[in-house]
């Protein structure tokens, strides 16, 4: 009775660590002591690790947070408190299974080491994604059935521990409507990462007519700086970059008319070793032409060329109508090369700036034979664009050309036309080919002044 009475005062007055009243997980009355030891060993024990590895970085940091506070205080409660967890035996738990995981001969088994790490790193964020402040302000703008989905995934892969269904990923990339949703789907990418690989030891990437939808969506919301991340060899998202993906960046880039976004993507694509297509040429020559880039397209092109990319007849028209507008003759007659070996009739782009090659070389006749050649091989159908184009030959290639000229070349090549446009004329009036433009008035004009 004695000892009764002495003593239940004494445990109301002290404190004591209630039981957490869920089967099994007991409390840990040192739970500071052993979170300090085993943080301690956890950051000895990770030095194994690559320092780059993003998983690394992860442990790394989540064990050092873990580590300061605990010594920096030494109620138990506000422990709980600011490590976010309802128990310090869950912190216990965490530390523990990230301590066990990291244990092992880094040199003997590594990448079982890589497959726990990465474990580890899906315990840091699970406690991130349940305790973070900051997910309320994200989420306030995201839309409501991306919203539904992201928790439907997250729940079966925190909760029930199994995948889920592969519709609703797809699902989830074609609801994406605004940077937020794109940042929710590559938040749970990277969390199906990890769990595919530590869970269901299933190393393979995802698709990439998958990714190539992911890189859709992203193009389609203005997420460029996560669309560029599909094209990452290395990557955290299970992604597989793909020369499609950097198409759909690339048609972004030439609706809007970036070189500086033409750049960036091309050279991703050059650093994560991206098979080059046909179709690539077709849209970075686009955008050459487009946005005036001489020197883009002909370093492109040399590219192009030495992988041994097959031009299609619209790149190479694209090619050598520009270095025909730029007056480099010596460029064009290497692109006719390149065509000729590929292609027996001349198209009628490439026909016509071979006439302007032949012009700036002072040789009308052949100009004329060349155009020649065009009229009596041109279709019914595109007889009228011939003819257009020719007269844009006469009346405005030559203002243009001679302007993109220096000041002594101009006047050279400006001789050079005023004489040979009307020997072209007069052949193509021979041959039975007239046109409705008068040299002299081009003259006046001041085309050739």
């Amino acid at each position: 009775m004695f000892l009764r009475r002495v003593a239940r005062p004494l445990m109301m007055t002290a404190k004591l660590k209630q039981p957490t009243g869920i089967v099994g997980l007991h409390v840990v009355p040192n739970a500071r002591e052993v979170l300090i030891d085993l943080n301690t060993k956890t950051l000895e024990e990770i030095k194994a690790v690559p320092e780059d590895a993003e998983y690394c970085k992860e442990v790394e940091r989540f064990t050092r947070r873990g580590l300061s506070v605990c010594q920096e205080e030494e109620d138990f409660e506000m422990i709980e408190k600011r490590l976010g967890c309802g128990q310090a035996q869950h912190e216990l738990n965490l530390v523990g299974k990230m301590n066990g995981k990291i244990y092992g001969d880094y040199m003997q088994s590594k990448c079982n080491l890589q497959r726990n790490v990465c474990q580890c790193q899906k315990y840091s964020m699970m406690l991130r994604a349940s305790y973070s402040t900051e997910a309320g302000t994200v989420e306030s703008s995201v839309t409501e059935s991306v919203k539904e989905l992201y928790d439907k995934m997250l729940k079966s892969v925190l909760d029930q521990r199994s995948a889920p269904p592969n519709a609703w990923l797809w699902s989830l990339v074609q609801s994406c409507a605004n940077r937020e949703d794109a940042n929710l789907l590559f938040d749970i990418l990277k969390r199906l990462r990890i769990f595919r690989l530590s869970n269901l030891r299933i190393h393979e990437n995802f698709n990439c007519a998958f990714c190539q939808e992911i890189t859709k969506a992203c193009v389609r919301v203005g997420a460029i700086d996560l669309g560029k991340k599909v094209l990452w060899k290395h990557n955290v998202y299970g992604l597989t970059p793909n020369i499609g993906s950097a198409h759909h960046l690339l048609l972004f880039s030439k609706q809007h008319n970036d070189v500086k976004l033409l750049v960036e993507i091309m050279n991703l694509v050059k650093k994560n070793d991206l098979i080059l297509q046909p179709g690539t040429a077709d849209i970075v020559f686009s955008i050459c032409s487009q946005t005036d880039n001489w020197y883009l397209i002909c370093k492109y092109g040399k590219w192009f060329v030495k992988a041994g990319v097959k031009l299609r007849k619209t790149s190479l028209d694209t090619w050598m109508e520009f270095a025909s507008k730029m007056g480099d003759v010596d460029c064009l007659w290497k692109i006719e090369k390149i065509r000729s070996e590929t292609m027996k009739e001349h198209s009628l782009g490439s026909g016509l700036s071979c006439a302007k090659a032949f012009l700036i070389d002072h040789k009308p006749e052949d100009a004329a034979a060349v155009i020649q050649l065009l009229n009596q091989t041109v279709p019914d159908s595109r007889r009228q664009k011939f003819m257009v184009e020719l007269q844009k030959l006469v009346e405005e290639w030559p203002l243009e050309v001679i302007k993109r000229q220096k000041d002594e070349r101009r006047k050279e090549l400006a001789a050079t036309l005023h004489d040979d446009l009307p020997t072209m004329l007069s052949a193509l009036s021979n041959m039975g080919l007239r046109l409705n433009v008068n040299v002299e008035d081009l003259t006046r004009e001041g085309v050739f002044a």
